[in-house]
């Protein structure tokens, strides 16, 4: 017998080989209908997959987080037979999920069609019809190499043969159909339901080398129920209308072509934006204490070796030889930069912390079929800083850098979605007593700073753990961009020391922090959030002046100057159009303000100021519509004078 435990505490007895369908049934008929998977000890397992022994169990049903991951793979699944059957001769390679849904990887010598994606669809629901009992088999390692090569699949042959020698290969069975997985799968294809979407078309290489074949991806999406997929649908379309390389045309920001890839082409328009969102993070630091500094571009590959980088990320950074046979690497980041700055002269326990911050530029090799407009560069700025202080000091450092990063959010309209605690790397530098006392100091800040975290292991930096800091925008996703990370390595391999209170050396400790990460990724998330209409202090052209007649033309241009005068970023337009059409045309670029001089404006020096978004108007004094809009455009930390800096 076998003894499972329920959720509500509950123990009962069931017989060796049950499974889980069984325990479902003899709790009542009603849940083994609904069941559709069932978790021991935490582990997912097939409904009719005898349980391997006693533990902790769950009975999962499609309302679970889990049920819908599976949901999602066992589509993957379906997509690849309907293609099969659809394309005969089509090679089934690998069907991962991803975030919101799943892909297939396809070798087929004719490419897929946009319109092909509705037929297969057709053919995914007919076989979700069928109602195909999904089955597990353990078959022997030589023998399905040489029953998937009989089919023409090479490719799953080839996985076969990369399992590891102790792991057991499993092939799942549907209807005639049958695919090479580990498992677990739902009982039939009736229970993947018909909530689900194709998506897109892309490429993609074997393994993701560029030395192996091309293969054709499809993308898609599955939910547990159509009201979720509608609603996923939604946020897709309006995701699209945000998207910000649009955007980022239709405002004139920015720009990206071949001979600079992942490099940022930023327009007049965009490097306001950029200096305007970096100028306020920098009053902010200076606020709270920071110094700015500007290390090298090009370092020694001595350096990078000494702190570690080159082992671990070289085939990121980009190099040179000189004629000198100097190795030189241009800076992925600037923490080794900052220690040199740190080392320079006898440091003392007196002057600690110090905040050391940098905005220059960074680069990282990024592979070209990765890169995506600002979200992924391989040209970038950071709004940078290491603190190097006292061990007495890390909680109380951690504390202002939560409490900073939550006034950059609120005054950039973010929410703060969730923050993570990302541990110890299989490759990793330090001693595991070192990393023992770094991840609890760090889970100690953080909570010290009310702030709950979620564990993620094998995800922190070579040299320490760290948090991540996930904010959420207007529709809902969750995007990573701060981040805290704790680090006893770097000022070990770099010999960074300070001297204490008993007249001995002692190593710092050094805290890598931003709070938006890399400005491109930011911004580009930024511009996707508000749509493009920004904030007016932020916006790059606060007001464009225009004219309805031309005799109103010295009026707009002596409005101008006032309204510049008053501190904000003006345009004027005062071309022979009608007004409606510059209207328009400002409105699309995301024009916060547009002040429309006619005659009768020019005859009473006023202002018909049209805000974004809104079909009405309002008339004000020339005078006052600059004070008024001058007082609007304050940023956020400036807004209430000296003591709004000192906050």
């Amino acid at each position: 017998m076998i003894d499972l435990i329920f959720p509500d505490g509950s123990h009962r007895q069931y017989p060796e080989g049950s499974s889980g369908r069984d325990v479902a049934a003899s709790i009542s008929k009603s849940l083994e209908k609904k069941a559709l998977l069932v978790k021991l000890d935490g582990r997912l397992l097939d409904l009719s997959r005898p349980l391997p022994g006693g533990g902790r169990i769950e009975i999962v049903t499609r309302e679970a987080p889990e049920a819908l991951e599976v949901i999602r793979h066992d589509t993957a699944h379906v997509l690849a037979e309907a293609v099969q059957e659809l394309f005969p001769g089509t090679q089934v390679t690998i069907g991962p999920n991803v975030e919101d849904g799943f892909f297939y990887d396809f070798a087929r010598d004719e490419p897929f069609a946009l319109d092909d994606l509705a037929r297969i669809e057709a053919r995914m629901r007919e076989i979700v019809d069928r109602d195909e009992a999904i089955t597990r088999e353990v078959v022997d390692r030589q023998a399905a190499i040489a029953d998937f090569e009989s089919m023409g699949e090479i490719y799953k042959a080839d996985i076969i043969r990369d399992i590891p020698s102790g792991e057991p290969v499993t092939v799942y069975h549907q209807g005639a159909w049958k695919d090479l997985c580990r498992g677990p799968h739902l009982p039939s294809t009736r229970h993947v339901g018909k909530a689900f979407k194709l998506t897109k078309l892309a490429g993609a290489y074997w393994r993701g080398d560029q030395a192996n074949a091309q293969l054709q991806r499809i993308y898609g999406t599955a939910w547990a129920s159509q009201e979720e997929l509608d609603a996923y649908l939604k946020r897709l379309e309006e995701a699209e209308k945000r998207d910000h390389r649009k955007l980022g045309r239709a405002m004139d920001l920015f720009h990206i072509q071949e001979e600079g890839r992942g490099m940022i082409f930023w327009h007049p328009k965009g490097w306001t934006l950029y200096r305007t969102l970096q100028n306020y993070v920098r009053r902010r630091l200076e606020a709270e204490g920071y110094v700015e500094v500007k290390t090298p571009q090009v370092l020694d590959r001595a350096l990078w070796k000494r702190s570690g980088h080159w082992d671990k990320f070289h085939a990121s950074m980009f190099t040179c030889e000189t004629a000198e046979g100097e190795v030189l690497a241009v800076k992925p980041m600037n923490c080794p930069g900052h220690v040199q700055i740190f080392n320079f002269g006898q440091r003392s326990y007196r002057e600690l912390p110090i905040r050391m911050a940098e905005f220059d530029g960074l680069h990282r090799y990024e592979s070209s079929g990765s890169l995506h407009g600002l979200l992924r560069v391989r040209g970038m700025a950071q709004d940078d800083a290491h603190i190097f202080c006292r061990e007495d000091q890390i909680e109380a450092e951690a504390r202002a850098f939560v409490e900073l990063l939550g006034k950059v959010y609120q005054d950039l309209d973010v929410e703060l979605h969730s923050v993570k605690l990302a541990l110890r790397p299989d490759l990793r530098f330090g001693s595991d007593e070192v990393w023992d006392i770094a991840e609890a100091k760090l889970e100690r800040a953080a909570l010290s700073a009310g702030v709950m975290v979620e564990q993620l292991p094998n995800e922190g930096a070579f040299y320490g753990p760290k948090l991540e800091f996930h904010l959420r925008d207007a529709i809902g996703r969750t995007w990573q961009c701060g981040t805290l990370q704790l680090d006893y390595v770097l000022p070990d391999r770099l010999d960074a020391s300070y001297i204490g209170e008993d007249g001995q050396k002692h190593r710092p400790v050094m805290l890598h922090r931003a709070i938006l990460g890399s400005m491109e990724r930011f911004l580009g998330v930024l511009i996707e959030h508000h749509a493009g209409a920004f904030p007016l202090w932020l916006a790059p052209v606060q007001v464009v002046v225009t004219t309805i007649t031309s005799d109103a033309d010295d009026s707009a241009i002596k409005a101008a100057q006032r309204l510049r005068a008053a501190g904000l970023r003006v345009e004027i337009d005062l071309r022979n159009e009608k007004i409606n059409y510059k209207v328009r045309e400002h409105s699309l670029a995301k024009v916060p303000v547009i002040a429309v001089i006619g005659r009768r404006e020019a005859e009473t020096q006023t202002l018909a100021l049209r805000r974004l978004g809104s079909d009405g108007q309002t008339i004000l004094g020339l005078e006052e519509a600059a004070l008024t809009l001058a007082n609007e455009a304050t940023p956020p930390d400036l807004a209430a004078g000296p003591l709004a800096r000192a906050s």
